[in-house]
């Protein structure tokens, strides 16, 4: 079946993932794409997006694209950067703004004519980001909305099928920003709504049959959400062919090996658990650097899953849980979202087992990963766990690795999360954590003097790990949980909670 399908053109806006995660809200499937690919219009094609960009459009090296190969074919809606374009391409004027508008604004004077502000109320809370203006919009455009600052925050040319807004809709601060979105896809695209979970499972499942056959597939389970969902969708598909290979690299959290392999055979799924604890201890001994514990890890991890994957004979296939951000960041386009993690995908593996790859779920953003995942019956504990850094605890214990520093953080880390799930605050936040820091502290404990580890606690909102705000958490539950820690491990004297955001600080410490 071929959906109906938006295309998203991206300058290299950090929020042009969020747009495409909007309109998949609404049932809709979308793409992203550089704003340089070749494009051809097909009859499942229902629109295009431009969306923003860290360029001004009157720089010499901004980004810019052929409109006319589209423009009066299907609907364009340009967003921020991408209504400048259109609107400079056309014949207007734009520059550097007298007032420049970030943050929070006011839309005034909507049209109500307008398809485009269908049902957005006078006053609506918009979100901007832009150093430039539309002074003056080509012949044949119109305003449909202002601000109290500028004159032109959306306007439309519906002869020509063109809509544009300065604001970006697809940020949580724009009030009506879904319902903008809504009226784009819905009303002027006509698309009806037909991309939903249980239909990505139907056809996955049926292009998998297709794609693999009779052969059998390797998946490395982590017991995280994407890998996890992989291994269903494969599982659904051809059974017993495929080989699950669960490895404890010793810095999992507490008692995980033991029950998320478990809740693996629980699920009907055929896997193999390999206990790699020392094998990974003594690789990274003595090892202080960030970077150097995760490439040792990354080294450590293929030689373990190449020897088990050596065991099951005609092995044709590797099934990764690559999931659309890892797709998008890694292709080039100028801007912010041109970076990938180095993490994302377990890198070198393909070329040293010569397999072919299949990723299930290449297509799908976090949040449909999981919607998928609830389909399929995957349990709570993994389904709703909070995102944990492919190394482990390996980067949330700051200088060298020792098994007596992994087993101080997962008795701490344990004490901290389950004080979380029993107060009801787990599913508040999107990630929490214990940090063990390379220092000790001087404590006193009865008449005894003490020389212990300091551990940071840190809890975040988020919604897709690009920026983060830390939680403010109750402080009689810091306490207690604080209490907890001090009390029950023996070497941890000291707790701190970890009060940063990203930017400028990360999520994780290493």
């Amino acid at each position: 079946m071929k959906h109906q399908k938006i295309i998203i053109l991206d300058f290299g806006s950090q929020y042009t993932q969020l747009i495409a995660r909007k309109i998949r809200e609404l049932q809709v499937y979308c793409e992203v794409h550089p704003f340089n690919y070749s494009l051809t219009l097909s009859e499942d094609i229902k629109g295009i997006v431009l969306s923003g960009s860290p360029f001004s459009v009157n720089d010499d090296n901004a980004p810019i694209l052929e409109l006319n190969k589209f423009v009066g074919k299907v609907p364009v809606l340009g967003i921020c950067y991408g209504a400048q374009l259109i609107a400079k391409i056309n014949g207007g004027e734009v520059a550097k703004s007298k007032i420049r508008e970030y943050g929070r604004a006011k839309l005034v004077n909507i049209n109500a004519d307008s398809k485009l502000m269908k049902n957005v109320p006078e006053g609506s809370q918009v979100w901007m980001s832009h150093g430039d203006s539309i002074l003056q919009l080509p012949q044949g455009f119109k305003i449909v909305a202002s601000t109290e600052s500028i004159p032109v925050a959306a306007y439309e040319n519906p002869v020509q099928k063109i809509y544009a807004v300065q604001f970006h809709p697809e940020v949580y601060h724009s009030e009506c920003g879904k319902q903008i979105l809504s009226n784009y896809v819905k009303d002027i695209c006509g698309c009806t709504g037909d991309w939903t979970p249980q239909s990505f499972i139907d056809e996955t499942v049926k292009n998998l049959q297709e794609q693999i056959g009779n052969d059998k597939v390797v998946l490395g389970l982590s017991g995280g959400v994407d890998s996890s969902v992989a291994a269903l969708l494969l599982n659904k598909a051809i059974g017993k062919n495929l080989y699950c290979i669960f490895i404890d690299n010793g810095l999992l959290r507490k008692n995980e090996f033991q029950e998320v392999l478990e809740s693996y055979q629980h699920l009907g799924l055929n896997v193999i658990g390999i206990d790699a604890k020392e094998h990974f201890y003594s690789a990274l001994k003595g090892i202080v650097d960030p970077e150097q514990k995760r490439k040792t890890i990354g080294r450590v991890f293929i030689e373990e899953f190449d020897k088990a994957a050596h065991q099951i004979k005609d092995v044709k296939w590797l099934a990764q849980g690559t999931i659309y951000p890892d797709v998008i960041e890694s292709v080039s386009v100028k801007g912010p979202s041109a970076t990938i993690k180095s993490h994302h995908n377990v890198g070198g593996l393909p070329e040293k087992m010569q397999l072919k790859i299949v990723e299930p779920l290449r297509m799908l953003f976090k949040d449909e990963v999981r919607e998928v995942g609830k389909l399929l019956g995957l349990p709570d504990n993994i389904l709703h766990r909070h995102p944990f850094p492919g190394p482990g605890l390996a980067i949330r214990i700051i200088g060298d690795i020792t098994p007596e520093k992994v087993a101080l953080l997962q008795e701490a880390d344990a004490i901290y999360i389950d004080a979380l799930k029993q107060s009801g605050w787990y599913h508040k936040v999107w990630q929490a954590g214990a940090i063990l820091l390379n220092t000790r502290s001087v404590g006193v404990m009865g008449d005894e003097r003490t020389y212990e580890y300091v551990v940071a606690l840190r809890s975040v909102h988020s919604t897709d790990g690009m920026t983060a705000d830390w939680v403010h958490l109750p402080y009689d539950l810091l306490a207690s949980i604080s209490n907890a820690i001090i009390n029950q491990v023996k070497g941890i004297n000291r707790v701190v909670y970890d009060i940063s955001s990203k930017p400028p600080a990360t999520i994780e410490w290493e």
